[in-house]
């Protein structure tokens, strides 16, 4: 049964995706949250000896779309052979399209279109005959300075318009958008003209056309979210994957105490296109600022090395919950549902990267604290997707689990999920960060 405690952890799910129309606004506002709860931004550039501390919050921003944030428990360097990481990752990012460099495209008639290029594996056809607008980054010359700054017009400037049924008879029979001259957004029908686009990114930026130098723009789709059901059981919204993640893993790391361990909290970019970035899941990200933490907290390299063997890793993206009119298409057993419980995902070909030791963590976790946990794998005879736990391994291996929220119409541009699973995943998160968890190889585990 949804109750007003679900109600209202999804409305500050709302509220967040609300105020993350890109990567870039979604680090800003982690970093916002973070900060309001005082914790000290470092930066990459600048040294960290002498500035950590037992108790102390910090968080770090890579590239303005990825940030990892950490507590050091007060007890957490006391002992060396304790010392020791318990982490959950997910990424900021979603399917969508990117303003190419040269932006504009003439159209027949006077028209003026939008030149984009796909940003990930989005469902293209959801993306036609919505109200759309772009948020992103814009570099701007300053004087002698180059700035980079925030934008995301509050207006519906774009659409992308469908050919009536009337001039393609047999578009029900089957619909393959080509993504080159299907999906350009609609801009003007003839008030604008050329370097319209850009005079008008300029002016959102503060600054005039001249002083834009660079962009990284998306499409965002500008429709709102919406509980409903008539038991309200439903959420609806853009980015789910995998804002959902962000926000509940973050509400957790906030909430958490754990004085016994570092408990980080990390939001990657670029997930959706593979990972392999400066910023991404695959980078040295989190191996930089895990290395450079314990190296400012007093600890030797080897120390470093140690507390990852003894470190845990929750990675956090949405599973595909059992669609009402496609229940075939899921494996019969280990299947999940909305409003049921954070999920744990796994895979054989270690695409996720769950075994059965940090299965067994997991469900511990879950069951000490009272919540329900699911599970997912795909059909066996169908290839599954991926995520970034076993791409950061790579770079900073530890024992690590796939888990994530149930959700329908994955990579939509309108996404569905339960409303009770925010407050379920923050509750399973949560009770992870807490639960100072002690591994001895893959042995065996206690929980302090």
């Amino acid at each position: 049964m949804v109750t007003e405690e679900d109600i209202q952890a999804v409305q500050g799910l709302i509220s967040f995706i609300e105020s993350c129309p890109s990567m870039f606004h979604t680090a800003s506002t982690i970093a916002a949250r973070l900060e309001a709860q005082g914790f000290v931004r470092l930066p990459e550039g600048a040294s960290w000896q002498g500035k950590l501390e037992p108790g102390g919050c910090y968080y770090v921003v890579r590239n303005g779309s990825s940030v990892i944030a950490f507590k050091v428990g007060e007890r957490a360097v006391d002992d060396p052979d304790r010392y020791h990481f318990q982490l959950t990752a997910a990424h900021g990012d979603s399917p969508t399209f990117k303003v190419k460099a040269a932006p504009e495209l003439d159209g027949p008639e006077g028209t003026l279109r939008l030149n984009v290029e796909a940003y990930g594996g989005m469902i293209d056809y959801t993306w036609f005959d919505r109200p759309l607008s772009v948020a992103g980054r814009v570099l701007v010359r300053a004087g002698d300075r180059v700035e980079s700054r925030l934008v995301a017009p509050d207006r519906d400037l774009l659409l992308i318009p469908s050919l009536a049924i009337h001039l393609d008879r047999g578009v029900n029979d089957g619909f393959s958008p080509n993504r080159a001259s299907d999906l350009c957004p609609l801009v003007s029908a003839g008030e604008l003209g050329a370097g319209s686009f850009d005079t008008f990114v300029a002016e959102e930026a503060g600054v005039e056309p001249g002083q834009v130098l660079a962009r990284d723009l998306f499409l965002v789709n500008r429709q709102p979210a919406r509980v409903w059901g008539a038991a309200r059981e439903f959420v609806s919204s853009p980015k789910l994957d995998d804002l959902m993640c962000v926000y509940t893993s973050l509400t957790a790391f906030l909430a958490a105490r754990n004085p016994g361990c570092v408990q980080v909290f990390c939001c990657f970019d670029n997930e959706e296109v593979g990972s392999n970035t400066k910023q991404g899941a695959m980078s040295t990200f989190l191996p930089d600022v895990l290395a450079r933490a314990t190296a400012a907290l007093g600890f030797a390299p080897e120390d470093y090395r140690r507390a990852l063997a003894k470190s845990m890793l929750v990675s956090c993206d949405n599973a595909h919950a059992v669609h009402p009119n496609k229940p075939e298409k899921y494996d019969a057993g280990n299947r999940c549902r909305l409003n049921c419980g954070i999920v744990v995902k796994e895979a054989a070909n270690q695409h996720y990267c769950t075994d059965a030791f940090s299965r067994a963590v997991f469900r511990a976790v879950c069951e000490r604290a009272g919540v329900p946990c699911q599970s997912f794998a795909n059909r066996s005879d169908m290839a599954g997707g991926s995520t970034l736990g076993n791409l950061s391994n790579i770079q900073a291996s530890m024992h690590a689990v796939d888990v994530g929220c149930a959700q329908l119409a994955m990579h939509s541009s309108y996404e569905t999920a339960g409303v009770c699973d925010v407050r379920l995943a923050t509750r399973a998160l949560q009770a992870f960060f807490e639960a100072d968890v002690r591994i001895d190889g893959a042995e065996a585990v206690t929980f302090a």
